[in-house]
């Protein structure tokens, strides 16, 4: 999803560049002027609220919880998050700048880069959070015999590994290009053959479909058919947590939020032969895109919302916060208050009259 953020601009920039159509591929401004607005409003409210319910859910899970594998699970899927937004501002400023790039061709390869590795491992917790829930809930002798932390952050370190190896060709291929009087971020294959650019580009949607939706998607809709399956023959006996409701809700968002770019993301390889859903992908790929953006947001909001050790922990240590601000307001005061108090020097303080001799 790197180049996502501008791909509905200037996605036809690299299969085409040859023919010298580039009159061709202007976008229609005036036309895609609330788009891009919505577009810009829509990432805004992500940053915001990805910043505060991603960095929220990071210290919870790293400071204010005991360390389970399950909270290892949050702690790395909210820190995906967190990068992702963070580098946000460079789409809003993308757009606000009529999709000038401003930032070189470094930051244009990294932003691209750290964004798709994001993504690809947003969805891959995503999915291992499926999977770990239904392991703990069915297979309990397994899982307490071999669902350890150290195991977990190995599986960490792979995931990390498998989205950075994924999202390598943003590294490659991303380059910028003067483009009337603008520059631009794109997709840059390196050839002059369009059939090797168009395949280049197919092989890259595969991938990230694949990789980034399909398989994902495919192993929580089994995994969650099978743990349905064994709530219902159990009568009973397995029930879900309200943990488990909550991932449930994660990944009905993941869904919700995804599809429609990913959809777009394959609609968009029609245009190596024919031009008919241009205007459907140019109206379209904004509000994809931003959908997809905001699940980075949602997550910590469903956890928040609907999962009540994540509420309890924070409830306690708002509490905590609260008491020991106003233990320390109150010692400011109290020190004040005695600064404030005259000094009282020897010299002033009024001697005891002297008794008369009697004699």
């Amino acid at each position: 999803m790197g180049d996502s953020g501008e791909d509905y601009t200037n996605y036809t920039y690299d299969y085409y560049l040859e023919y010298g159509d580039l009159e061709e591929l202007k976008v229609e401004h005036r036309q895609m002027e609330t788009m891009h607005i919505i577009s810009v409003v829509i990432y805004i409210i992500s940053f915001v609220l990805g910043l505060i319910g991603n960095g929220t859910v990071i210290w919870v899970t790293a400071f204010k919880s005991k360390k389970t594998v399950t909270s290892i699970w949050l702690l790395n899927l909210a820190m995906a998050d967190f990068v992702f937004v963070l580098f946000l501002p460079f789409y809003i400023d993308y757009i606000l700048q009529d999709f000038h790039w401003d930032f070189g061709l470094v930051m244009c390869k990294l932003n691209s880069f750290v964004s798709v590795m994001n993504m690809y491992a947003s969805v891959l917790f995503l999915t291992v959070l499926s999977i770990d829930r239904y392991v703990s809930l069915v297979h309990l002798n397994w899982s307490q015999k071999y669902r350890t932390i150290q195991k977990a952050w190995v599986v960490c370190g792979c995931i990390w590994l498998l989205a950075a190896a994924t999202s390598s060709p943003a590294l490659v291929f991303r380059d910028t290009m003067r483009l009337h009087n603008k520059v631009v971020c794109f997709n840059n294959f390196h050839t002059q053959d369009g059939h090797t650019a168009a395949m280049r580009h197919i092989m890259l949607v595969v991938i990230r479909t694949t990789v980034g939706f399909l398989l994902p998607f495919t192993t929580i809709c089994v995994t969650g058919i099978l743990l349905a399956i064994k709530v219902n023959r159990s009568g009973g006996s397995v029930r879900l947590s309200s943990f488990s409701k909550t991932v449930s809700a994660v990944i009905l968002a993941f869904f919700l939020c995804w599809a429609p770019f990913h959809t777009f993301i394959l609609m968009e390889l029609s245009i190596h032969s024919s031009f008919y859903l241009y205007d459907i992908l140019k109206a379209g790929f904004p509000l994809a895109t931003s959908l997809g953006i905001l699940n980075s947001c949602i997550n910590p909001l469903l956890y928040m919302l609907l999962g009540k050790k994540v509420r309890r922990i924070l409830k306690h240590a708002c509490l905590d916060i609260t008491k020991s601000s106003l233990r320390e307001l109150s010692q400011s005061i109290s020190a004040t208050e005695v600064e404030s108090l005259p000094e009282v020097h020897q010299d002033s303080v009024p001697e005891e009259p002297v008794e008369s001799s009697a004699l």
